[in-house]
């Protein structure tokens, strides 16, 4: 048993050239039971690509915070993301 079985982690992933080595973390994660979510910005999307991830995370990946449908939602789920991790 791993000591990351039934974990959460919440993986923020910035655009550098690093980026592309997160889908053999992410894998890793996944394998040894844990739950991981990805936060990914603009630039990290020139390296590596959100369905990559999200294919190895099993879970959406997130890469925006303001609803553009809703001009009064400033934002969206930042925050339940910190809550859940």
């Amino acid at each position: 048993m791993s000591i990351l079985s039934g974990k959460k982690v919440l993986l923020g992933i910035s655009g550098g050239i690093a980026a592309y080595k997160t889908a053999t973390l992410v894998r890793g994660f996944v394998k040894a039971g844990a739950e991981v979510k990805v936060v990914l910005t603009t630039a990290a999307k020139d390296f590596i690509t959100p369905l990559t991830l999200s294919t190895l995370s099993k879970n959406p990946v997130h890469s925006t915070f303001f609803d553009k449908e809703d001009e009064n939602e400033m934002w969206n789920n930042h925050v339940d993301l910190g809550l859940w991790a």
